[in-house]
């Protein structure tokens, strides 16, 4: 649900239920687009640890790594939620307190059709300049262009 410290964004998947999940969880790093990241070395991949208190991980070429989310919930095939542990800078947020949450949620039309639900909530939570944030997520290049992106990769997956 929409609320001035929030944003949301739907698309159809026309993939079972059941699939889409898993491309959104297990394959993560084969859709995400590659411009999304906050790692400074070249990304080599990520990874998204599929169970409450796993983590959402960029790896570099280099061997370095940025959890930039924690898995909050992961009730397949249904919804997950993960935190966004990411700065108004852009940075990595240490502060657990000042990281917002993304929820996805996955609800089956048809067999072969399913309507993903995300909602990026508590962006007020990152402080001084979180409004920059929400205006940026909430833009079409932000959640818009990545739900985009993986309906487009998991229809053909």
């Amino acid at each position: 649900m929409e609320s001035p410290t929030s944003v949301g964004t739907s698309v159809v998947v026309e993939a079972p239920i059941d699939h889409a999940f898993k491309v959104f969880t297990e394959e993560i790093g084969e859709w995400w687009p590659p411009e999304h990241h906050i790692l400074e070395a070249e990304l080599d991949e990520m990874v998204f640890e599929p169970r409450v208190g796993g983590s959402i991980c960029d790896r570099g070429t280099d061997g370095s790594e940025c959890r930039w989310a924690r898995v909050l919930v992961y009730e397949p095939p249904n919804r997950v939620v993960f935190s966004w542990d990411i700065s108004t800078a852009w940075k990595l947020e240490p502060d657990p307190a000042r990281a917002s949450e993304v929820e996805v949620r996955f609800v089956s039309e048809a067999p072969g059709r399913t309507r993903v639900e995300l909602e990026h909530r508590h962006i007020d939570r990152h402080g001084e300049g979180w409004e920059a944030m929400r205006d940026g997520v909430g833009h079409e290049d932000g959640w818009g262009l990545i739900l985009r992106g993986f309906a487009t990769f998991a229809a053909t997956a």
